[in-house]
């Protein structure tokens, strides 16, 4: 486990495309959130001790923003095969076994996580109604062994702003976590 932080993509960078399959098999891409008044993007994975740390409230979180209009979408981007934890298969078992209510994809080419510069996981990104990025930093200051609260009090100011068409804030601290677990030899110029 390295700790890593998040790359704070450019603010104003639009949503990167993807074509995805869910824990059904489905295929998801960008296209299937038109309409909704915001979309957060979130790379995470199964096994990471960070992700685990906040997955009870990130499920809580998900399922308040989506009755109000917010689009919510987990994205594994993780080498499944030296992290079997982070298969498919384990994916779906995360989607029954923490009532995720947001598709649950899976990156495998990690071609997804490289052009959102994605770095760790969690990693946050929050978009506008034009798909437009408007927030990417922390979940909240808790973080493993650490004894804050879990309150996901940061990114919820970010989605209350934005959900009300109020100033999104200016400051946005990092998200941090483990890094994404990349194939040998694909590792992004942007890591490490």
């Amino acid at each position: 486990m390295a700790r890593t932080e998040s790359t704070m993509l450019e603010l104003g960078t639009q949503a990167p495309d993807f074509n995805l399959p869910d824990t059904n098999g489905n295929q998801i891409s960008l296209a299937n959130f038109k309409g909704a008044k915001g979309m957060l993007v979130i790379f995470m994975c199964n096994h990471c001790p960070y992700v685990i740390h906040l997955r009870d409230a990130l499920a809580e979180l998900a399922k308040q923003y989506q009755a109000n209009g917010l689009a919510v979408i987990g994205i594994n981007s993780n080498d499944a095969s030296n992290y079997p934890d982070d298969s498919p298969e384990k994916m779906a078992e995360e989607v029954a076994t923490q009532g995720y209510t947001f598709p649950y994809l899976y990156d495998e080419s990690q071609a997804v996580a490289k052009a959102y510069m994605a770095a760790c996981t969690p990693d946050f990104f929050l978009f506008d109604a034009e798909q437009t990025l408007v927030y990417r930093g922390q979940f909240d200051d808790s973080r493993p062994r650490n004894e804050e609260p879990v309150t996901g009090a940061d990114l919820r100011a970010a989605i209350d702003a934005l959900l009300n068409s109020s100033a999104i804030p200016d400051e946005q601290k990092p998200s941090m976590g483990c890094n994404i677990k990349w194939k040998e030899g694909n590792e992004p110029s942007y890591f490490g």
